[in-house]
């Protein structure tokens, strides 16, 4: 017979391997994007939401 509780926590521990992957990921990327030299010609946008003015 399988062992499922067993099958369970592997796949558990798996999956939280995973997110500390992505998690590093996106700190280093992030990290990559404030230490990097402004672009040129950023412009920011507001942007208008519509469904607010309708309240």
């Amino acid at each position: 017979m399988l062992d499922y509780r067993k099958m369970y926590f592997q796949l558990a521990a798996k999956v939280a391997d995973a997110m500390d992957i992505l998690l590093k990921a996106l700190q280093e990327g992030e990290a990559d994007f404030m230490d990097a030299e402004p672009f040129p010609g950023f412009k920011v946008v507001a942007i208008k939401d519509e469904d607010l003015d309708s309240e």
